[in-house]
């Protein structure tokens, strides 16, 4: 069984979102969400799956890609 990583996924978010040149007020409207939400989303070390797989699709990223040691 592989071993999970410890990763603050909220960090791992903003740092795509940077990547991309993607604003908090753009994430906020696509999920939808108010944009005090999406620092909320990136201040958390934890997130629920609903919503990963919900931003995962939103910028084109496999979050769950990251959790997996290969």
């Amino acid at each position: 069984m592989a071993d999970i990583k410890e990763i603050h996924i909220g960090n791992l978010i903003k740092r795509k979102m940077k990547e991309q040149g993607r604003t908090n007020v753009w994430l906020a409207h696509q999920i939808p969400c108010s944009p005090n939400h999406i620092y909320k989303i990136y201040n958390s070390p934890s997130i629920k799956t609903d919503l990963l797989i919900r931003i995962s699709q939103i910028i084109g990223y496999n979050f769950f890609e990251d959790f997996i040691q290969k």
